[in-house]
Order: structure tokens, then sequence, then C-alpha cells
């Protein structure tokens, strides 16, 4: 018999769906019926290609016993985190604060009025290394619900005393400057990896938005020191096994600080963000390792992730079926010696495992390894590793594939689309632009649909029922602009103008700071507000950067304004943890930069657009398009005419603006090109 998720749009809850739990999705409903039964609320979280969340789920809610126990004291609700980021937020805040550390799958023991009193994350079956099972930890809340009530009201008070007690310090004293982008960089290169690349110790993620900084702080000093680190991460990365050697695109982060073993997820927002940052490192070097790593990574999104509606979906599982029929991370990605006999036969197969490194031991588990580049075989024939890579491709895409969480998330859809429209345009891939469009259109489409309001995903071009977040906003808004400055298409500026005007209205506090949900959003224990990265961009600094761009595009005073008093923030904050802010520096950069406004009177795809679009200014705008309308699609070009009926382009910032050129080489030179 399925439960009420069965009614939802998110593959995690679906995936709860015939549970014995009586599973209810967040709602008023939910804590309404824990206030008539008068018993506490369970509140798990977790998402669709969650490890952990899966063992929990197998060993606790499709369990009958335990199922009983927790429909007969509890209100049982189950929150997807990629559709909910807001009430994952809250909860986590109060998880970290008590436990002094958080994860997924989130346990959450609430009161009627939502507030937390006991947490804990994933729960055993059985007792094991000193933490208590999942059994105990539901007798132990029941008894303290039933017998010490005063202790609990007492300790839920106190908890949500405490968050609302914690507003943010924002730099409300101006924008980050030379003093505080240089303290950055200097912490940076105090917990920088030389040995392997990245930053700290294991387990190690892929740090784009700080690698991102590093590429805008180079083009913008000439900081050498920046652009190694950047250089070396990245190389080390597209090197070790946290890269899959065969299909392109990054698993989610690496369990060793050698880049060897993966977490086997892939999710959507590391590989647009990466594919982005491979493009850029490009962009700046030449390389032709990042052209190939930001190719291979694009094209991976698209054959992977693109759903039938032209969107991306969020996630391939780390786990799927191996040659015994279990369920087990890694499976569909590693290799043992005799596999690649199998598949290759003697001579190729001892070529690949010294090519991908893989050793009768193994680098993973039950003797298995993880493909990658340890480079340590010489000078060796390209053709033949195209051929040993083509015919493992083609054995791997036989075995059974991991599962995809097939909802799509507006921000992360944001992040591709800026991607692809930027790796299309710079490679000469209109196909890979066209995708980028296809999947802006299904958010305009869907997602801004009827209500004039973004919704956070939708799934089979269904939206959902929760409201977008800043991040949505904002990472939505950076793609429409990138797509904007590739297609010469001014409908883009106008969506994003939409979408940023909606963050001016519904997302803005005083002083510049920003809330991750709207002023009329669903009100919960603490309005949730974080200006640090996660494995996303901050909503703070993505809007930040989506509004400083906008205003370079249109001279608008208030998005100006407000970009500059969300930076803030940053002028706090990136001294102090710069690798949690990593973005909010990248935006510091273009600030520090101007951003330049780029306008070419000539063709959209010419020689001078494309030369534009290649300016490694950080954030620098650009606007295309010929003939009497153009001024109509984009303000950056209104009364900029051709000179002697050539192309041309023109230069602008800080409201000072360069002679104009018909000349591609000067342009670049003018763009640090």
């Amino acid at each position: 018999m399925a439960n009420r998720l069965a009614q939802t749009t998110s593959p995690y809850l679906l995936q709860h769906a015939d549970n014995p739990v009586d599973w209810w999705p967040w709602s008023p409903e939910a804590f309404e019926e824990a206030r008539k039964r008068d018993v506490p609320v369970l509140l798990s979280v977790g998402y669709a290609s969650c490890h952990w969340c899966h063992v929990m789920a197998h060993e606790s809610f499709e369990d009958d016993d335990t199922a009983a126990y927790l429909n007969a004291h509890f209100v049982p609700v189950k929150v997807d985190r990629e559709e909910r980021p807001d009430v994952d937020a809250v909860y986590m805040e109060a998880v970290q604060a008590a436990t002094g550390h958080g994860g997924w799958p989130m346990t959450v023991f609430l009161t009627p009025d939502a507030e937390p009193f006991y947490f804990g994350t994933y729960f055993p079956p059985e007792p094991r290394h000193g933490s208590p099972s999942f059994q105990q930890v539901l007798e132990g809340v029941t008894t303290a619900w039933t017998d010490r009530r005063e202790e609990v009201a007492e300790v839920a008070g106190r908890i949500v005393a405490d968050l609302a007690g914690r507003s943010l310090v924002h730099g409300g004293d101006g924008v980050p400057g030379e003093s505080e982008v240089a303290q950055a960089l200097l912490g940076l290169t105090r917990e920088y990896d030389e040995q392997h690349g990245g930053f700290g110790g294991a387990p190690k993620f892929p740090p784009a938005m700080v690698v991102e900084f590093l590429l805008r702080h180079y083009a913008r000093t000439g900081a050498e020191g920046a652009l190694q680190m950047a250089a070396d991460t990245c190389a080390a990365m597209a090197r070790g096994g946290i890269y899959d050697q065969l299909g392109g695109g990054f698993a989610r982060y690496s369990v060793d600080r050698e880049w060897i073993v993966p977490h086997f997820e892939k999710m959507l927002y590391d590989n647009a963000l990466l594919c982005r940052v491979y493009a850029h490192l490009w962009r700046a070097t030449g390389s032709d390792e990042a052209r190939r790593i930001a190719l291979e990574t694009a094209d991976f999104m698209v054959r992977e992730l693109r759903t039938a509606e032209g969107g991306f979906a969020s996630a391939l599982d780390a786990d799927s079926e191996d040659a015994e029929g279990r369920h087990v991370e890694g499976a569909y990605y590693v290799w043992k010696p005799e596999q690649l006999r199998e598949v290759l036969g003697e001579d190729d197969a001892a070529f690949a495992a010294a090519y991908f490194g893989v050793t009768e031991e193994g680098t993973f588990e039950e003797g298995a390894s993880v493909l990658r580049l340890p480079g340590d075989t010489g000078p060796v024939d390209a053709a033949r590793v195209a051929g040993v890579r083509a015919r493992l491709l083609a054995a791997r895409d036989e075995r059974p594939h991991p599962g995809r969480d097939d909802k799509v998330v507006a921000a992360w859809n944001g992040l591709a689309i800026a991607a692809l429209a930027e790796t299309g345009a710079y490679f000469d891939r209109p196909d890979l632009v066209e995708r980028a469009t296809e999947a802006a259109d299904l958010l305009v489409r869907v997602h801004l649909g009827e209500v004039a309001r973004l919704t956070r995903t939708s799934k089979d071009g269904r939206a959902g029922d929760n409201a977008g977040v800043l991040e949505d906003y904002g990472d939505v808004a950076e793609g429409f602009l990138a797509l904007a400055a590739v297609t010469g298409e001014g409908a883009w500026l106008e969506f994003a103008g939409f979408l940023l005007d909606i963050v001016l209205e519904q997302f803005t506090g005083e002083g510049g700071q920003l809330y991750d949900t709207a002023h009329d959003a669903e009100q919960l224990i603490r309005r949730p507000q974080d200006p640090t990265d996660s494995a996303t961009p901050s909503g703070w600094t993505a809007a930040a950067g989506a509004l400083l761009s906008y205003a370079a595009y249109t001279g608008s005073e208030a998005h100006r304004t407000a970009a500059e008093g969300a930076l803030g923030v940053v002028k706090a904050l990136g001294p102090r943890v710069p690798r949690f802010v990593g973005w909010g520096l990248a935006v510091a950069e273009a600030l520090l930069d101007g951003p330049r406004e780029v306008a070419v009177a000539g063709p959209v795809g010419g020689e001078l657009h494309r030369t534009a679009l290649l300016g490694r200014a950080p954030g620098a705008v650009v606007a295309a398009g010929e003939g009497p309308g153009a001024g109509a699609e984009f303000p950056l070009l209104v009364d900029r005419p051709l000179v002697g009926g050539e192309p041309t382009a023109y230069v602008c910032r800080h409201f000072v603006c360069d002679a104009p050129t018909t000349d591609a080489g000067e342009l670049a030179g003018k763009l640090g090109g």
C-alpha cells in the first residue's frame, strides 16, 4: 500500500512511497496531525543519490516492526533536501550546532510547532561504534516526550532562541577591495595541497568556485601563483579517479587526498561548474587538456543527464548492480585486470592497466580499480588509447546503469546553461548552445509558467510545488545572462532582469544582506540565510554576481547598488574563510575590474563577437548585434555605429569608454586576451 508520498514529484520521496512507514510530505497538515495526536514529528531529510539514505531506508524504513513503532509514536515527515533547501538549511544548522557535524540522511525530532529537540544523521539498525540503534533512539525520544515533556520544551525553546540569535554579520561597511582579495589569496595559498592540488585534506571536493576566483585574479593582476594553483588543481582532478576517464564528467568528491577513489555519484551542479571552469582555464592558457575536459564534461551532461523536455536531471546514483546482482557503490565504473582482458585481450589489457592505473590488488574494493591517469607510462600512442577507451566504454555500457534522479532543479540548470552556452561558443559547438537554449526555454515555460515566480523543481515537464529560493534566482539569471552574451538574443537579458527584480523586492534585507527565502515564503523557525558556498555558489553571492552583470548591461543603478551591498559580506568573510566564499571572491574580482562592458556592433558569431567572448577580463559583459533593432535588444548597443562600415567593438568601464576598434587583435588586448 502506497503512502502519501506517491502523490509527489520528487524521485527521492517516490523511492519511499511504498515504505510501511506512513510518511507525510512537509506540510502544515503533518504538523496539525502531530498536534492532534500529541506526538512528536520525525523529520527525515535526504536526497535521491545519497548512499547512506538508501542504506537507512533499507534497514529501517522498509522494516515492518520499525515502521509500526514509528507510525504509532510519531508523525513521520520525509523531505527531499534538493526540493526544500530552506527546510534542510534551517535544521542542518541546528544539527551542526548541537553535534558539531552534519550530513545526510538527517534525522531530527521536532515538536508539533516544528521546533527541534533531538538530532542525528544515520542511525544503524543495531547499536554499533558507540552509536545507539534507530529503535533505541525512537524509544528514548518517546519516553522523553511522554515523561519529561517540560525538559523537551525547554531544550526546543533554547535551540530556537539560539538559532534566532545567529543574525548574520554582514560587512555593511563597503565592498571588498585589493587588501581583502590579497588576504584571501594568501589564505588559499596556506591551505593549498602542493603535492596533489586542491585545498585541505581528505575527503577532497572539487573547488570549482575557488578556481574561478583564482583564474579571474590572474586575469586582472597577472599573479602567476594564482594561475598555477588553478591549473595544477584542474590537472590533478582531470587525471584522477574523480574524473570518469571513459565517459567524461566528475564524481561528487574524492575520499582521499590524491583524487584516486571518488564517491561515485555524479551531480549536475558539479559537472556544470567544472565544465565552465575548464573552459575558462583553456581561455586563460590554451591547454589542450582543459579543452578536452570541458568538452567531454559538456557531452556527458547532454548524453547522460538531459531529460526528454530539454532540461537536465539532478544526478546519477553512486550505486548500481554488480556482476553478482548486488547493489554496490561504484560497480558501474570500476575494473579488475581480468575484466580488462575479457574486453581487450592480453596485449591491450596490459597496455590499458598501465595507462589507467589498474593493479592486481586494486585501488578500490575487492581488487577493483578506479580508472585514472597515473602518468608514468611515458609517451603513448593516442590512436591506441582512443581505441581502448571506446571498447571499454562499449563494454561498460552493457553493465546495469546507475539510477538517475530525473527532477530538474532550476538553480543547477542555470549553472548548466551558463557552462554549455560558453563551452559551445568557445569551441564552435553550436549544438551545445542549442542545448543550453532548450534548457532555458524549459525554465521559462515550466518553472516560471503562469505564476511569474520561479518554481524550484519540475519532473516530466510538470512544475513541483516548492517555491524557488535565492540560489534559483541567482543561478538562473547567471545562465540567462551567459546565454544572452553568446546568442545575442536580448530576450534572455529581459528574463534575467525580471528574476533579479524579484530578488530586489523579495529577498533583500537591510544593509545589503540577502535571505535564502522570499519575504512571502513559508515561515520556518528561522529564516535561512547563508553567504558561504557549499557544493554550489551560495544564493547570496550568485545573486550578487548576476546583479552586477545586469547592471553592467543596462546601467541600472539599483542593481549595481544591490550588488555592492551584497558584497559587503565578502569583505568580511573573504580574508577569513576564502575556501568557502570562492564565488563571492570571483564576483569581487569582477567588481574590481569594472566589470568591463563590451558592445559589438556587428554580426553575432562574427570575429569581433567571438574575440569579445574569449576576453579574460573578470565578469566582462558582452552584447552583440547589428542593424537598427540591436539597441532595443541590448541597451549597450544604443548609439554604437559601425566605423567605416566595418563591425566595431566598444569597451567601457567605470563610465569611461575606449576608442572604438574594428580590429580583433586590438580588442583582445583591451580584454586581457
